[in-house]
């Protein structure tokens, strides 16, 4: 009789711990999202009206047209737990410091693209300047004390940016769109062009609705002489798990009157990629995601091989790979991206373009793939295969 009334009371203050934990996680959780405007603000009125007439949009949210298929969620909780070797450089990783006295003159070659890392590029064109997907700030996440942490500061101080005559945003990710470079920036670039849905974030974040371009898929825009095209990309959007693809994700051809450039975005493999390049192609030079991916989620990203493939079919000449070296987000080496692009690309005999954090291209540059990352162990395609689905008759026979 006393063993049964201990149980009971045993069993009445785990009820009462578990109830107090569950509420402590979401006091915590409820403060956190309360004091973090970096996730953004959802569209309402006439954007979501624009949003729901996109072919893009399901009723409820922005879609693929092809399928998400993940591995087993007991295989990415096991990568996960025993991780990968080389994730992060045991040193600074050498980057090119520059100043805006650099930049002020445009490229008499007429293209320049500058990577000062990730996928922030800045976009020399025609006579036009091209600020894309500028992540100034310390960490991808929403909170300033937690989330992967870059490897390097960056190498161009944001105070000496030249002027640009647009910001372009590929998504909404934090990686991608981050809050404290768009506070710096709101009052002095002049357009900011982006996906449908992105332009809540922007006008919550004071940025004036006047300089917001807001584009679905196919649709383009003028700026300073140059046509610049929001294209198709297999991924996905969200920056707090209730606003799940509320935005679109893109990519974006930069067309000017004698040069091109084609930004991947964050994308899987995906057909639409040949129309890409039979629509707006050829390129002289295309960047495209080639980092942060896992054999469990291989519809999220190109990963090495793909970037090669994707840039072949957008009629790429020269192949700068992003997305990669300045952040932990995948369980593969730091270093392993550009080692499984360089290999891919000579196979297929694609120029690759290894620019060091910082550093300028211009296509009148010869070629030289400048090894500036330290040499360190990598897992082959043939060991750690990443093929997206859906899209067997675009890729190589294995």
């Amino acid at each position: 009789m006393i063993q049964g009334a201990f149980g009971r009371r045993v069993a009445r203050w785990s009820v009462r711990a578990a109830a107090a934990a569950v509420g402590f996680v979401g006091v915590v959780g409820v403060a956190w999202w309360t004091a973090t405007p970096d996730i953004g603000a959802p569209s309402t009125g006439d954007r979501l009206a624009r949003n729901a007439r996109s072919p893009q949009w399901d009723g409820a949210a922005f879609t693929n047209p092809l399928p998400q298929v993940d591995g087993a969620p007991t295989e990415l909780i096991r990568k996960q737990l025993s991780g990968a070797t080389h994730q992060t450089p045991t040193s600074p990783p050498p980057v090119v410091p520059r100043r805006g006295a650099e930049f002020a003159e445009l490229p008499a070659s007429g293209l320049r693209v500058t990577w000062l890392g990730h996928s922030t590029l800045l976009v020399e064109l025609d006579g036009a300047r091209l600020l894309v997907d500028p992540v100034w700030g310390r960490r991808t996440s929403p909170w300033e004390s937690i989330g992967p942490e870059r490897f390097y500061a960056p190498p161009l101080p944001l105070d000496e940016l030249p002027p640009v005559d647009a910001v372009v945003i590929s998504h909404d990710h934090y990686d991608h769109l981050d809050l404290p470079t768009v506070l710096r920036l709101r009052d002095q670039v002049p357009r900011w062009i982006v996906p449908l849905g992105v332009g809540a974030h922007l006008e919550q974040w004071g940025v004036d609705p006047s300089r917001v371009t807001e584009l679905d898929w196919w649709q383009d825009s003028e700026v300073a002489g140059v046509t610049v095209t929001c294209t198709p990309a297999r991924h996905f959007s969200g920056r707090w798990v209730t606003r799940f693809r509320s935005t679109l994700w893109a990519g974006w051809a930069m067309r000017g009157p004698a040069h091109s450039v084609f930004y991947s975005g964050d994308t899987a493999l995906h057909p639409t990629l040949a129309e890409i390049g039979a629509r707006l192609g050829p390129f002289d030079l295309t960047a495209m995601d080639a980092g942060a991916y896992d054999s469990t989620w291989t519809d999220v990203h190109l990963g090495p091989e793909q970037a090669v493939i994707a840039h072949q079919l957008v009629r790429g000449g020269a192949l700068l790979p992003v997305h990669w070296g300045l952040f932990d987000l995948a369980n593969h080496g730091w270093t392993e991206p550009m080692e499984r692009v360089l290999l891919a690309a000579r196979r297929a005999d694609v120029p690759v373009l290894t620019p060091r954090p910082g550093a300028s291209v211009e296509l009148t540059d010869a070629v030289v793939v400048d090894r500036w990352w330290p040499d360190a162990p990598f897992a082959t395609v043939d060991e750690d295969p990443v093929w997206s689905t859906s899209v067997d008759d675009l890729l190589p026979a294995r």
